[in-house]
């Protein structure tokens, strides 16, 4: 029995935020199952089968029995072709003793927040942001510092906006490229201006690296060593199921993250781990087939929503998202997102849960068929049309 006065739930769990967009999925869900036909734009999950090349690694790896603990970073070998994979891609030099794998990218980037963060400290992210963010900041115990962007400029930092909000306590400031929701990239001109902020880590989120449609992305390890580089192989590879992160840092951490994910998590997956290298080695082909059909999907999602009348601000040339401004449509995006679903059977992601700054805004992901999009945006338009002659 609790005693009286003893509260059930901690005041940090308790501040926790939703992921609105789960809460749409669930929603979508639920109609599904009363036998309605919901297309899905609001998941971010890449509808490919994980390449053939990588499975049959993994299952390779099971039959030759590899299903013991690894070293706490992670195996060498993979370790060693992410290091092998940054110098290809972006031309810097890590050694693996600077590389962590972990389960997914989430523990990862918790796990860095642990690493550089005493209570009270400050982190800086932007807002809109992926909404994630602030639950690890808050879990390590710091404050969360917002910043406000703006659509018409891609929702970049301003560098005077990140000079006013350092204070002594500020550790950290997070960048996303390319950027869930906004699919924005990132220029090198824009890294170079936040690598000049050496007074703090930088937590740069480089999950969506290789799903770029114009250019190429850049890495923040390019134009600085004091940076925390969280990537993995959920959304370039199709591997979202299989929970295969990792976390590159500068050298002088490597003893204390080790430390970190010995204690939290042991060691990923060892059979996991082993697909993981072919994906960097073996499955380039795969990839640059899957990139190709996205910005098939991409080019027609952003012709076809101005078509309907919502904005894009800034062509999105990364991920796999098109943040759509609709505040002609409406005000309350969490409302409309939710009646979006029910009315029109299309799930949507209101941009109300990246932070203030996304309301107005709906985000649509074409991480899923061709046909899917042309049919939930057929519904959207149906939709829209009736609610504008009410």
């Amino acid at each position: 029995m609790i005693p009286k006065g003893v509260p059930m739930i901690s005041k940090r769990a308790s501040e926790f935020t939703s992921f609105i967009v789960m809460d749409v999925m669930a929603k979508a869900e639920e109609l599904e199952r009363k036998g309605e036909h919901i297309i899905h734009l609001e998941v971010g999950e890449p509808d490919f089968p994980t390449p053939k090349v990588i499975t049959e690694t993994a299952i390779a790896a099971l039959q030759s029995d590899k299903t013991r603990y690894t070293h706490a970073l992670g195996l060498l070998e993979l370790r060693q072709a992410i290091c092998d994979y940054y110098l290809k891609e972006y031309g810097v030099t890590i050694t693996p003793d600077q590389v962590m794998i972990s389960t997914g990218t989430s523990p990862v980037l918790l796990f860095a927040m642990l690493a550089i963060i005493d209570h009270g400290d400050e982190v800086i992210v932007s807002n809109p942001r992926y909404p994630c963010y602030q639950n690890f900041i808050l879990a390590a115990g710091a404050k969360i510092k917002e910043i406000q962007t703006y659509p018409e400029e891609g929702f970049q930092y301003r560098h005077k906006d990140i000079q006013k909000k350092l204070t002594r306590r500020t550790r950290g400031i997070i960048i996303n490229s390319p950027c869930n929701p906004t699919g924005i990239v990132m220029t090198p001109d824009q890294l170079k201006d936040i690598a000049l902020f050496d007074g703090q880590y930088i937590i740069s989120d480089e999950i969506y690296h290789g799903l770029v449609y114009k250019d190429r992305a850049h890495s923040i390890l390019e134009f600085t060593e004091r940076a925390f580089v969280i990537n993995g192989f959920s959304k370039l590879y199709a591997m979202t199921g299989w929970r295969l992160g990792y976390l590159i840092f500068p050298k002088k951490f490597s003893a204390v993250m080790q430390r970190i994910h010995q204690n939290f998590m042991i060691s990923a997956n060892a059979f996991i781990q082993w697909a993981g290298i072919a994906a960097l080695t073996q499955a380039r082909d795969d990839v640059a087939g899957m990139v190709k059909t996205y910005d098939e999907r991409r080019r027609y999602m952003i012709d076809r929503l101005k078509d309907m009348g919502f904005m894009i601000h800034v062509e999105p040339t990364g991920a796999f998202y098109v943040f759509a401004d609709g505040r002609k449509f409406f005000k309350d995006s969490y409302k409309e997102a939710f009646r979006i679903t029910e009315e029109a059977k299309v799930g949507v992601t209101p941009g109300i849960d990246f932070g203030s700054g996304g309301e107005g805004f709906l985000r649509f992901s074409y991480a899923t068929s061709l046909e899917n999009i042309k049919e939930g945006l057929s519904r959207l338009e149906k939709y829209l049309k009736k609610k504008n002659n009410h």
